[in-house]
């Protein structure tokens, strides 16, 4: 494989990096103030569904403990701002998750494992499929308070919080609060073949597509189905995870029937802690995120995201967790190449958490070979692309 200079990756930062982070750190800014109108809007009309927040802390069920709200304060002072809703997918693909009132005191318990019963309530003669490992059922029950909205036949079924009614509610309280607000001009909702929300917001440079995703975030317990830390690892160390794991999990709104699990505070504080011993694991993260959205991935809905480019990240960290494996920006750089190839050709690549979850196992195969032959020319001749 031919070497590049540290020249090189030097003028390709200041050239596409840096400009890159300007403009889509301008465009978070103003999603985000304009997303928060619409949900204070939206919280206004109903109380189940709160506004979105720029502090980094917004849910009652950790703003009523004063000791992880500490934590969660101390491990971020002096970071990077944290818009604690918002995932950056691509520059023009951003995913904010609304949290819900009133679901506070989560437990996990054996719930029932046959439901029939379509979204819209009519019986059925077999039963609902069983959750994907990165998916469950949910209970009012399953809280120790609940407020009685969500005990309406307008989001519960015999029991069960069913993420397709709670988001035809929320889709409903969108599309009047667009209205409302006098957001018409910047907000916009797209029409979808499934019953997530998706709206597109203008800003000063482009058109963001964002998915609002209504979450129930549960900071008081780590989800069993994830088995984490893997046994005799050496990343994180055992302070760090036990941080992490008392910041909990979240279960969004993205399906008929199933809530899915989210590590998003957990996937946080493991990028802001990366390279504390001097390495360069952002900087290899930052130019290949780039590289993806120039090169190999290009498009406002990739096949492979800034998610599946964190995930071989942790996974690579994990692997080689010693300083000295990232010291060397070109050999570091590289093996995290050759992982994300290998992933992407074998169209597997698995969650962090829930190791038994592949998050490529419904992309488009034609997609994936298309960037994994890319990968390939690059790794045969890693040239940083400058146009």
């Amino acid at each position: 494989m031919k070497p590049f200079t540290d020249e090189d990756v030097e003028i390709y930062i200041q050239s596409k990096v840096e400009q890159r982070h300007y403009l889509v750190s301008k465009a978070v800014e103003e999603v985000q103030k304009i997303i928060q109108q619409l949900t204070a809007e939206i919280s206004y009309k109903a109380t189940r569904f709160q506004a979105i927040s720029n502090s980094g802390i917004h849910n009652e069920n950790i703003k009523d403990q004063p000791a992880l709200l500490a934590k969660w304060s101390a491990m971020l002072r002096g970071k990077r701002p944290f818009h604690p809703s918002i995932q950056v997918l691509a520059p023009s693909q951003f995913l904010i998750t609304v949290p819900l009132r009133g679901l506070t005191g989560y437990r996990e318990c054996q719930v029932r494992h046959w439901r029939y019963y379509t979204v819209h309530g009519a019986k059925l003669l077999s039963s609902v499929r069983d959750p994907e490992e990165l998916h469950q059922w949910l209970e009012v029950e399953q809280f120790s308070k609940s407020l009685q909205q969500w005990h309406e036949k307008d989001v519960n079924i015999e029991g069960d919080l069913v993420p397709a009614k709670v988001l035809i509610v929320f889709r409903e309280l969108v599309e009047k609060s667009i209205i409302s607000c006098n957001l018409s001009s910047k907000v916009t909702v797209l029409e979808s073949f499934s019953s997530v929300v998706r709206v597109a917001v203008e800003t000063s440079e482009s058109q963001v597509e964002v998915e609002l995703v209504p979450a129930v975030e549960i900071p008081t317990c780590w989800p069993e189905k994830a088995r984490w830390p893997r046994c005799l690892k050496h990343w994180p160390s055992q302070e760090k995870v036990q941080c992490i794991k008392s910041l909990g999990f979240d279960l969004l709104a993205r399906s008929n029937y199933h809530w899915q699990l989210c590590f998003s505070r957990a996937e946080h504080i493991l990028m802001e802690g990366l390279d504390e011993d001097g390495g360069c694991r952002m900087k290899c993260f930052r130019v290949m995120r780039q590289m993806k959205e120039d090169v190999w991935c290009a498009g406002n809905k990739p096949v492979i995201t800034a998610y599946h480019l964190q995930t071989v990240l942790f996974w690579t960290c994990e692997k080689y967790p010693r300083t000295k494996d990232w010291r060397c920006f070109p050999e570091a750089f590289l093996r995290l190449v050759q992982k994300l190839h290998k992933c992407v050709s074998q169209h597997f690549l698995k969650h962090y958490f829930v190791k038994n979850t592949n998050l490529l196992k419904y992309a488009n195969t034609s997609d994936l070979d298309l960037v994994a032959s890319k990968l390939a020319v690059f790794l045969e001749n890693p040239v940083f692309c400058l146009d």
